[in-house]
């Protein structure tokens, strides 16, 4: 890949060339007409001081003009001018040495004429006193090469300049992405595990780019902590269970008949938190990888799908679920069946035996109203975050269900909002986007 300072390089050079070469077609261009302007004038003033300086005798033309318009210096130019003297009548008087035979105008005033293949600027003028007409011409290709001459002499020193301003141009882009490589070299000697910000004073251009990376720091930081947090609870969580299992399966296989069918029912009931909280981990690992929005099923079929799922949960608990579905709109099914099925189980933990637990879907909104105890005032802050049971908890959940369904609806762009009922219990809505 091309570096950035080769190609702000190149950029700047290529638009100071353009710059130059539209700079230096304007330097031609004025340049022919000024020089235009300038041998027209001579040429004029050279017929007028010709004609001025005729008698009634034959004159010296070549001498007439060299007295009139000197050459300019150098003597590539000597001789430029050419002069005829024409009767009226037609009859040529004379002509100057390098003057072609044929007439070059017609009429007085200025005019181009191509003359025995030559193109020739003209100023001719009448002397009525005598009753000639005086004819100064300038060569064409003399004037063009004067023009070239000039314009070089102008041109030929700035493009002498051009590399080094080329070198100065590298040198300032070099000066000005120091910051940048100084930048770099304090990432590249960071160790992984450094997160601390960058805190170096730089250019208002890069300052941006600094920040962006304190926030990725700070980003890569929580999301470590959150994963020692949950690698440590999840060791922790599932250790107590199967030590109890252990225990229960010791006292099973040494104790009498009583015994062992306390052990087994214990034995069953630790399987079974076992089960959820190897399920919630499983949710909560699948929550942060999936973007959202890869299988879009209907509402009505992930209520149906979660309220199966935990219907042995209520039947065992002794708790009715009834649905309500108002409307019905395509959702991510694995996003939104773990968030609904996560608040589902804890309303069905939260409320008692007999109770009943009411969804109602429909408005880009999903209801789910429980018949337990409510969440306490304290709680409702941090009742969301992973790991968090609350300081007075109901039952022995692990703290994982609401931060699974907050991070799910989150991915879909909605949240979820947590309640009181009226009448007692708690409401927790999902909003969808």
């Amino acid at each position: 890949m091309i570096s950035l300072r080769l190609r702000m390089f190149v950029i700047l050079l290529a638009a100071t060339c353009a710059v130059w070469a539209s700079a230096f077609a304007w330097i031609h261009h004025s340049t022919a007409a000024k020089v235009d302007r300038v041998l027209d004038a001579r040429l004029a003033e050279a017929a007028r001081m010709v004609s001025s300086l005729m008698s009634d005798r034959r004159i010296d033309v070549d001498a007439a003009i060299a007295l009139a318009a000197p050459a300019p210096a150098g003597e590539d130019y000597f001789r430029q001018l050419s002069c005829q003297v024409w009767r009226l009548d037609g009859a040529r008087v004379a002509g100057s040495t390098f003057a072609p035979e044929a007439k070059l105008a017609q009429q007085d005033g200025f005019g181009t004429n191509t003359v025995d293949g030559i193109a020739w600027r003209v100023f001719a003028v009448t002397n009525v006193e005598r009753g000639v007409r005086v004819m100064i011409g300038d060569s064409l290709a003399m004037r063009e090469r004067l023009i070239g001459d000039v314009t070089r002499g102008l041109i030929l020193p700035s493009l002498a300049v051009l590399p080094v301003l080329a070198g100065l141009i590298w040198w300032g882009l070099s000066g000005g992405l120091r910051p940048l490589r100084r930048l770099a070299g304090d990432l590249s000697v960071r160790d992984a595990e450094e997160l601390r910000p960058l805190d170096r004073r730089l250019p208002t251009e890069l300052a941006p780019i600094q920040s962006a990376m304190n926030d990725l720091f700070a980003r890569v930081e929580a999301a470590r902590e959150r994963e020692r947090s949950f690698t440590a609870f999840a060791a922790h969580e599932l250790k107590t269970p199967l030590a109890g299992l252990k225990t229960q399966a010791q006292i099973a296989a040494r104790g009498d008949a009583g015994q062992r069918a306390r052990a087994l029912t214990q034995i069953e009931a630790s399987v079974a938190r076992t089960d959820r909280l190897v399920r919630q981990l499983l949710d909560m690992a699948a929550v942060d990888a999936r973007p959202g929005g890869e299988d879009r099923v209907p509402i009505s079929v992930i209520l149906r799908d979660c309220v199966q799922m935990t219907e042995a949960l209520a039947r065992g608990r002794d708790v009715t679920v009834r649905v309500r579905i108002d409307g019905d709109m395509p959702q991510d099914r694995l996003l939104l069946g773990a968030a609904l099925r996560n608040v589902l189980e804890n309303a069905i933990h939260a409320s008692p035996a007999g109770g009943v637990v009411q969804i109602r879907a429909g408005a880009g909104r999903i209801e789910v109203t429980d018949a337990g105890p409510g969440i306490p005032a304290e709680d409702r802050a941090r009742i969301t975050e992973r790991f968090f049971r609350g300081r007075r908890p109901t039952y022995g959940g692990s703290g994982l269900g609401l931060a699974i369904a907050r991070a799910a609806m989150v991915k879909l762009g909605g949240d979820i909002d947590l309640h009181p009922a009226e009448g007692g219990g708690e409401v927790a809505v999902l909003r969808l986007s």
